[in-house]
């Protein structure tokens, strides 16, 4: 599903990605594992198709994304139905005046029925635990809800491919144990899943690849995760524990 090839990406004078080469398959689930500023972030926004390649090449279900390819109106809505992108802090997604506004805006983008999109905000409500959250305001909201919110509004689109950028940072251990356990039931559903994480206790058992990024903004593992998680010595040697 997503094929990525010698990808380079720059911040101005700043390299964010070197040559970065995978493949995620459909139904998998993948660990963005680094220390901070090795390009997971930027990696998932390149997926996402916030920002493109400098060079390289990223083909997504067969189609090559490039800005004019995004600039399609057709092509740029019926991918954004497939990846939905769950921000670190839940502030950058949110942006509407009520809970159910936030998790209506992609289902009515889509020009979804307004039974539909009353519907799936509803079922998206039920599914994070915030049913009767509809008319408070999103800044009003805990850190916890505020990211129970973005999450929902992603639901409500039922993208194919879910990437978490950081979830559980700033989140109480039961907020982590409730996304924790919506990440294995994602992956069960067949939903493509890619997480860029810091916090292995709280993943333990969620992911079946570690994709490892070092400190020169290259891909120097991707192996079984397990594999990865218990290689204390690399993990130290690349400063991730």
């Amino acid at each position: 599903m997503i094929d990525l090839k010698k990808v380079t990406y720059s911040y101005a004078d700043h390299t964010a990605l070197s040559e970065i080469t995978m493949k995620i398959e459909q139904g998998e689930s993948v660990a963005l594992i680094g220390p901070n500023g090795s390009g997971k972030s930027t990696l998932m926004k390149v997926i996402s198709g916030l920002i493109y390649p400098d060079r390289g090449t990223y083909v997504f279900d067969g189609t090559k994304i490039t800005e004019k390819q995004m600039k399609e109106a057709s092509f740029s809505k019926s991918f954004h139905k497939q990846t939905g992108f769950v921000f670190q802090n839940p502030d950058t997604q949110l942006f509407c005046g009520s809970v159910y506004e936030e998790i209506a805006f992609g289902p009515n983008q889509m020009g979804l029925s307004e039974n539909e999109v009353r519907s799936r905000v509803s079922d998206s409500l039920e599914l994070m635990g915030i049913s009767g959250f509809e008319e408070r305001e999103p800044y009003h909201l805990s850190g916890g809800e505020k990211k129970r919110v973005a999450i929902a509004a992603t639901v409500a689109l039922n993208p194919d491919v879910y990437l978490f950028d950081e979830p559980m940072n700033a989140l109480d251990p039961k907020s982590k144990r409730f996304l924790r356990q919506f990440m294995i039931d994602l992956t069960q559903a067949g939903k493509t899943v890619i997480c860029s994480t810091h916090d292995f206790s709280y993943v333990d058992g969620v992911f079946q690849r570690a994709a490892v990024f070092s400190e020169d903004h290259r891909l120097i593992r991707d192996d079984d995760y397990e594999s990865v998680i218990n290689d204390r010595a690399f993990l130290r040697e690349q400063n991730i524990i």
